[in-house]
């Protein structure tokens, strides 16, 4: 069986260990069951290992020994496509692969054909995004009921921030696939375009958080539920992954996911969303707080969220909360679906999505390693001189540590990170202490006893706006 969201995650995984020939047939294959309307699947499986009741399958002339299946509250199958494909490019230079014809057009062309659907069967004229069924943040189970994982009469169309992050980032990979200049300005106007009507739209600045749902029509909830309440964690990672925060937003997000997972109790940084959503709320046989994707802990989205962290260079913050996504793998001896509020594995113990992650953050954990190196005696950053004065202070590799602890007497490292600085970029534009937004120019010295990281953005140009007031 193959999911196109699922592969999405672990192939790049995949293309280390398997025959690439495979990999490719497994992409291709999907094109077979693509609609006549662009539309394509969430998977399919051998026709001789379907073995589930489900009243929506599909077939496929080109494909006969096999079964397409497809949930269709959900708008990311397409999107998960065109990301799985960039990264099978990349992962094996394998471009060829695009023009490769299933049924007279190209792959290229049917991926073409795949945004044309979403652009006429799943977009918002009057918000300019996509929409899909009214769901736990990126899950594909509605929150109505009725056929749970298909569009029904219960269905209440609504805007998320996980399928237009998702849009937002397979629009780049369109723009990447082609040569035609044409082509590659209208993607990347679209994505631009997207970009900036999920900060228009579901972006709540005053409360630094995404907005759940914008209703098409009707909300399915009842008026005096505040679903703005509810902090959804997946599609927040893949909103960074699009490039939706900045570096501050970022800062802010993450401290609301950290409070979240305090709060609840949570094992990882896995939780999908906080506060849970009500059963009084939600339609029948859907999930109880804490349970699957109402609140359950992820690690196929948790490990999601540890990649942007270490792409914005947040490493030390992304180990710590790795470690116990890590640690629960080895205790747990497998890769498990989730896990319950209380840490009990649940679901497949084979789940490739949360292999995927977690091996891809890894690899990124020593890619940043190898990256970072640095002589012995190379200084990094140096204000003052090291002459072991108790008033100044040096950051080297060799001696930081040693002389911060002499002289504060904490024994813990503090380190200031000028993000940009060059001989033009000399204007500090941001700050983030500890990964918290600094508004003031100045923090308490109990801070720098604590150990820690200082994190400046520099500029061309002062930045009159930041540090004028008194945090």
């Amino acid at each position: 069986m193959v999911w196109a969201r699922d592969l999405n995650t672990f192939i790049e995984l995949s293309c280390e260990e398997y025959d690439h020939s495979v990999i490719r047939e497994n992409l291709v294959m999907f094109f077979h069951f693509q609609q006549e309307n662009g539309e394509l699947l969430d998977g399919y499986v051998p026709r001789e290992a379907f073995t589930w009741d489900d009243p929506n399958t599909y077939e496929s002339q080109t494909a006969p020994g096999h079964i397409g299946f497809k949930n269709t509250v959900e708008t990311d199958q397409e999107t998960s496509l065109i990301q799985a494909i960039n990264k099978y490019i990349i992962k094996t230079k394998d471009e060829s692969i695009l023009r490769e014809e299933v049924a007279d057009k190209t792959v290229y062309l049917r991926l073409c054909l795949a945004v044309e659907y979403l652009l006429s069967e799943r977009y918002s004229e009057e918000y300019g995004l996509i929409f899909g069924a009214t769901t736990f943040d990126w899950g594909d189970v509605q929150v109505e009921g009725g056929a749970v994982v298909d569009v029904d009469s219960l269905t209440h169309w609504s805007i998320d921030v996980y399928d237009n992050a998702m849009f937002a980032i397979a629009l780049a990979y369109m723009a990447g696939f082609t040569n035609n200049a044409e082509e590659k300005e209208r993607w990347n106007m679209m994505q631009t375009d997207i970009l900036s009507n999920i900060r228009i739209h579901l972006w709540d600045g005053s409360n630094g958080k995404f907005i759940p749902h914008v209703y098409l029509d009707a909300s399915p909830f009842p008026e005096e539920f505040n679903e703005n309440l509810i902090h959804y964690h997946g599609g927040t990672a893949l909103a960074i992954e699009a490039g939706v925060l900045n570096r501050e937003e970022i800062g802010l997000v993450l401290s609301h996911m950290k409070k979240n997972v305090e709060l609840s109790g949570a094992p990882s940084i896995g939780l999908t969303l906080y506060p849970t959503y009500p059963e009084e709320v939600l339609g029948k046989n859907i999930s109880s707080s804490y349970e699957y994707q109402n609140g359950g802990d992820w690690t196929w989205f948790g490990g999601r969220m540890i990649q942007q962290l270490i792409a914005y260079g947040l490493v030390e913050e992304a180990y710590e909360l790795a470690k116990p996504m890590m640690e629960r793998v080895v205790a747990n001896n497998g890769f498990y679906e989730w896990y319950k509020i209380d840490g009990t594995p649940a679901g497949s113990a084979d789940f490739k999505g949360s292999a995927g992650v977690l091996a891809k953050s890894i690899e990124m954990f020593y890619q940043w390693a190898n990256e970072n190196k640095t002589s012995e005696n190379k200084v990094i950053w140096q204000i003052g001189e090291n002459n072991n004065s108790g008033s100044e202070f040096a950051l080297a590799p060799n001696s930081y540590s040693r002389f911060i602890e002499k002289d504060f007497g904490r024994g813990s490292t503090f380190v200031i990170e000028a993000k940009n600085a060059s001989r033009l970029n000399q204007y500090v534009q941001s700050a983030l202490l500890k990964w918290r937004a600094l508004i003031d120019f100045k923090f308490p010295a109990s801070e720098l006893l604590k150990g820690g990281k200082l994190e400046l953005e520099m500029g061309a140009e002062p930045n009159e706006n930041w540090g004028i007031k008194e945090k």
